[in-house]
C-alpha cells in the first residue's frame, strides 16, 4: 500500500502552481489571490471596483463550496468569471485554478482575481500561481483576527479592512487592528474601505492599476 504524505500533496500543488505562474507570465496577466473569512465582502469589493477598472480586461476565478451565486454577480458586473465548486473542500488548489483558467480568454486579460473559498486557515498553505495575495478583513469579525490567524496576514502583500461604514455601530478599534497587522507584516499595504459609501475604493483601485502588467504598467 502506498502512503501519500501531506508534504507530497503540497509539493504536487507547488509544482502545478509554478506552471500556472509561467502561464500567467507568458500571457502578461497579473494574478491576485484574495483570501478572507466568509462574508468579508470580497465579491462586493470586486463588483464595486469594476467601474473604476473598466479600461482593464479582468477575469475572476470564483471558489465556493457548492453554489455559483458569486460568479453570477461577477458576470453581471461585466467581468469574465469562472465558478469552481470544491464540494466541501475549504480551499482552492493549483490544479483547480489550472482547469478554470482554460475557460478564460487569458491572453486578453490584464488582471486575474482568484476569489478563494472563505477561510482564513486552509488557503494559506496552497500556492495557486498568483503574483500576490490580498487578505480581506471585515470589521464585523473583530480586531483579533490578525493575531488569531497570523498566517494569511503575514503572507499577504496587501490587506483590505472592509465595511468601515459600520464603525459607528461596532466596538471595533481601527487603529489597534492596523497596528496588529503591521506588527505581523511590516511591509503590507493596508486599505480601509467601504463598498457602501465607496470610501477607500479609489485608493484600492489605484493600487490595482499600479500592479497591472497590461496597458504599459508594471506588476
Amino acid at each position: 500500500m502506498k502512503v501519500i504524505m501531506e508534504k507530497d500533496l503540497l509539493r504536487a500543488n507547488t509544482d502545478q502552481a509554478e506552471q500556472n505562474r509561467e502561464l500567467f507570465n507568458k500571457n502578461n496577466v497579473s494574478v491576485i489571490n484574495m483570501i478572507s473569512s466568509p462574508g468579508s465582502g470580497k465579491t462586493t469589493l470586486l463588483e464595486k471596483s469594476a467601474d473604476s477598472l473598466r479600461d482593464y480586461n479582468i477575469g475572476v476565478v470564483v471558489g465556493d463550496l457548492y453554489t455559483a451565486r458569486d460568479a453570477e454577480r461577477i458576470e453581471k458586473a461585466g467581468l469574465h468569471a469562472v465558478q469552481v465548486n470544491t464540494e466541501g473542500m475549504c480551499h482552492l488548489n493549483s490544479s483547480m485554478v489550472a482547469r478554470a483558467v482554460k475557460e478564460l480568454p487569458l491572453e486578453q486579460l490584464d488582471l486575474l482575481f482568484i476569489e478563494n473559498v472563505g477561510n482564513l486557515v486552509c488557503p494559506v498553505n496552497f500556492d495557486l500561481g498568483e503574483h500576490t495575495r490580498v487578505a480581506v478583513l471585515s470589521i464585523t469579525e473583530g480586531i483579533d483576527k490578525p493575531s488569531k490567524y497570523p498566517g494569511i496576514f503575514r503572507d499577504a502583500g496587501t490587506t483590505v479592512i472592509n465595511k468601515i461604514d459600520l464603525l459607528p455601530h461596532l466596538d471595533f478599534d481601527l487603529d489597534t487592528c492596523i497596528n496588529e497587522i503591521k506588527q505581523i507584516n511590516t511591509g503590507t499595504n493596508i486599505f480601509v474601505t467601504s463598498t457602501t459609501t465607496k470610501e477607500g475604493l479609489d485608493e484600492w483601485c489605484s493600487w490595482l492599476k499600479s500592479i497591472t502588467k497590461g496597458n504599459g504598467q508594471e506588476a
